[in-house]
């Protein structure tokens, strides 16, 4: 599923391309995604310019002088800036054509979103609940220390509740609980100020990489261009069961911890 890093490396890959261009028509093949597409869409957009490409956790928001147009590529998706001649294939459900280029959503499994509001979208159901961004400033330990306290939820599943920071996904948790050297099911309200400061860190960290090895692939995810993402060959322990531990060079453990499987290292995680 394509987490922050993923979806922030689509971001970029696809701005300066649409940016600051007239949409031309919209071209809705299924308009049954996990949410109806709504039906007024090409009306909407026809002959309006996209402004800016924003991001808000894994959701992408195309700026509109009228609106926003909100799209989440869910299990699988992808979106590509192609060709309008480009034939569109089985799973190629959206195209948003903006003169001789046209940004095409891919959604094999069909549990993305194509979504308009002409409010601001931080009040949209989808977005207002959510957490903090954890590239931004406002993240930092005391924020994960504060809304720790009292809360017996494993760490794991504590970092990867969207309501308190957004696009820590499962990869990205296992691989920044390793780098901080917190076990992964350690009760979150039992984690000190210090440790937490130390994640915090180590989120940034494993986030700001990944987005610059341009994401991880493990099946489905590409970049805008196509390319897959390269942040795998970086990977310290997830999927690494038995592997020796970088650090220690003990063997990497796999447990279950709320339903994912969550990959440690017993000596080293604490």
């Amino acid at each position: 599923m394509p987490e922050l890093p993923e979806v922030e490396t689509t971001r970029r890959g696809i701005a300066p391309l649409v940016e600051g261009r007239r949409v031309s028509h919209v071209v809705v093949r299924q308009p049954r995604l996990r949410w109806p597409v709504p039906e007024e869409l090409p009306e909407l957009l026809a002959r309006r310019t996209l402004q800016r490409v924003e991001r808000r956790a894994k959701y992408l928001l195309l700026r509109f002088g009228h609106g926003t147009l909100i799209l989440h590529l869910g299990m699988s998706g992808s979106l590509r800036v192609v060709s309008p001649r480009t034939p569109p294939q089985k799973h190629d459900h959206f195209d948003l054509v903006l003169g001789n280029r046209c940004l095409r959503l891919r959604d094999p499994r069909r549990f993305g979103a194509v979504l308009w509001t002409g409010e601001d979208p931080a009040r949209h159901p989808l977005l207002a609940n959510l957490g903090l961004e954890p590239l931004e400033a406002a993240f930092d330990g005391a924020h994960l220390h504060r809304r720790s306290r009292g809360r017996a939820t494993a760490v794991k599943n504590f970092i990867m509740d969207g309501r308190i920071v957004v696009g820590v996904g499962n990869i990205y948790a296992s691989e920044a609980l390793f780098d901080a050297g917190i076990h992964p099911a350690r009760p979150c309200g039992r984690i000190s100020l210090e440790r937490y400061e130390r994640l915090a860190d180590a989120i940034r960290r494993t986030l700001a990489h990944a987005i610059e090895q341009g994401g991880t692939t493990l099946r489905d995810f590409r970049q805008a261009d196509g390319r897959p993402g390269y942040f795998v060959q970086a990977l310290k322990v997830y999927g690494r069961e038995g592997v020796p531990c970088p650090r220690c060079g003990a063997p990497v453990r796999q447990r279950v911890i709320g339903q994912r499987s969550s990959f440690y290292c017993g000596r080293c995680q604490r």
